[in-house]
This record gives C-alpha cells, structure tokens and sequence, in this order.
C-alpha cells in the first residue's frame, strides 16, 4: 500500500515519513530535490506547481499526504495555494487515492483562537487566513460533492529541530544560542500552546491510516499545557543552561522592522495570535486513539539535545 508525502522536505515531511514506516515500508517521498529518511523510501522529484507533475505523483498512492509549505509570502500564497489543492483533488480523484490534508489554523480568526477546536467556525481576519479558509472549503466541498475521501489534519504552531519552519525557533532559540535575549510577539503573558513535529506526524500517520478517520477534521495532539510565551522562553532558557530575559516586539516595532526584513512583513496580520490566548484543543484525537502527547517539557529538551547533537557533529 503506497502511501505518498507531497512536500517531504520539510519539519512536518520528515517527521511523518519516520511514522509511516510503523504502516508500511512503500513510501514516496515528492519534492523538488527529495532525501530519504528511510531506507525503503522511493525519491520521487517533481515540480508541485505542475498540475502534470502532481498526477504523476499521486499515481499507484493510496494515501497522499500534503504537507507543502509554500514561500511564506500572502502573494505567493494566493497564487499557488488554490490551484494546486485543486490539481491534488482531481488527481486523487482520477487514481482513487484518499487524501490528508496537514493544515494550520489560520482559517480561525479574531477571538476563536482562545479556543480552537473541530467546531470553531472559519473566521479568517488576515489576508493569509482567507487563503487557508478557501482552501478548506475547496477540500470540504470535493469531500460533499465529488466523494474525495480526506481528512483536514489540523495543526498550531509548532517546533522542532528543524528551526526554519518555527517562529518560536527563530524568536527564542536562536537568539539565546546566540548570547541575546529570547524575543516574543505583542504579549508574553498570554497563552499560546504549540505543537511538537514528533507528535504532529504520528497523529497525521495515525489519521490517514484509520479509515473512519476521514471526511472530518481533527486537530493533532497537542500537550494541553496552557502556557505562555514567558513560559516556552523559561523552559528553552533551563534546557539551554542561559538567561531567560526576554524582548517583546510590540505590533508596531513590527510593522517598522517589516519594512527591511521581508519575512517581518507577513506577521502584523498575524499578531491577533499572539495579542490574545490562543489554545488548540486536540482532546478529540487524544480521546479517540487514546494518545498522550509529549509534555512541553520534555519536548523542549528533546529539542535541544538534539541540536545540540548536530552542533557537536559538525
């Protein structure tokens, strides 16, 4: 049974090829220079933006798992997010694949982020949100009318050794490796829960490899911790032997420091993540496989062995 990664290069790809190998040993792995994580594993190179390229890929799945991370760009997003979900639907459709789809929450805006789960409504307040939410409705529209099987694996921030794709990485980790205070947006003091990738893939390998799974939307296991920014940048500065002073970038230093640094420019519609408590509510999936996710502590200091390993390695 081949069960196939769209986008395997990345925090989320690696991580889930690792837990698939607990279904089955056929897995493709598809991205423009992709690297094996297991042995067994098929490379598959291909360009997703290609409708032709995505055919070919999903052709001989049963099970496509799409965790593509475009540019974290609002134009890019708006160009390529739409036609692409819709070329990974008709493709899965043309060769009968189901389809899991790893999400994040930005389709829930404004006050709905003090509690995310299954049922809260799409309430997008950001430009990046409206994207995600047409994204879901083109998915959960081809599960209504067209009979895809999917599911909407949703995930909140998340972190790990692979810091790229962390903001929680980048703010607090890397400054403090560095000597430097850790950083926040807007508000340290309110909660704001994450995701360990560890988890998140096992939850993801574990839904697409549950067929009554499907046609719903789950949100990943998360530990059900209610902490704060202060809180990760405490148990990054105990596992790191460091300070835990810390800067808060209010919302308009922001928007100033978006003006010279690109990626800077895309957080200030994003702030009401982080001006407010924001907790993602995995206690379905918990409840349903019976699954206790890793504690924030523990996480932390997994990930800081680990890159701690790696800079002793090189």
């Amino acid at each position: 049974m081949k069960q196939t990664i769209l986008g395997a290069g990345g925090a989320i790809g690696i991580e889930l090829a690792k837990a698939l190998a607990t279904y089955t040993t056929d897995i493709r792995l598809v991205s423009r220079n992709p690297k094996k994580v297991n042995l067994s594993d098929e490379l598959f190179p291909a360009d997703l933006t290609s409708r032709e390229d995505v055919f070919k890929a999903v052709e001989g799945s049963e099970i496509i798992y799409v965790t593509v991370g475009f540019a974290y760009n609002i134009k890019i997003w708006q160009k390529l997010w739409p036609p692409f979900i819709k070329n990974v639907i008709d493709a899965c459709m043309q060769h009968n694949a189901k389809m899991v789809f790893f999400d994040n929450i930005y389709a829930i805006g404004g006050d709905n982020v003090k509690h995310i789960t299954e049922e809260s409504p799409m309430s997008p307040c950001s430009k990046k949100g409206e994207v995600r939410a047409e994204v879901d409705k083109i998915i959960l529209d081809a599960i209504e009318n067209r009979k895809l099987n999917a599911i909407i694996a949703r995930s909140p921030d998340f972190f790990s050794e692979v810091k790229a794709a962390s903001m929680a990485m980048n703010l607090i980790y890397d400054n403090l490796i560095k000597g430097k205070k850790a950083q926040w947006l807007c508000d340290a003091k309110k909660v704001h829960n994450m995701g360990y990738t560890p988890d998140l893939a096992m939850g993801t390998a574990i839904l697409g490899n549950t067929p009554d799974a499907y046609n719903q939307v789950w949100n990943l296991p998360t530990d059900s911790e209610k902490i704060t920014g202060e809180g990760w940048i405490n148990l990054f500065a105990k596992e790191m032997n460091t300070s835990n002073k810390y800067q808060v970038l209010p919302n308009w230093l922001i928007k100033v420091l978006g003006l010279f640094i690109p990626i800077m420019k895309e957080l200030p519609e994003m702030n009401y993540q982080y001006d407010r408590d924001y907790f993602f509510d995995s206690s379905k999936f918990n409840s349903r496989f019976n699954y206790t996710p890793i504690k924030n502590a523990v996480a932390v200091k997994q990930t800081v062995e680990s890159l701690s390993e790696k800079n002793t390695s090189v």
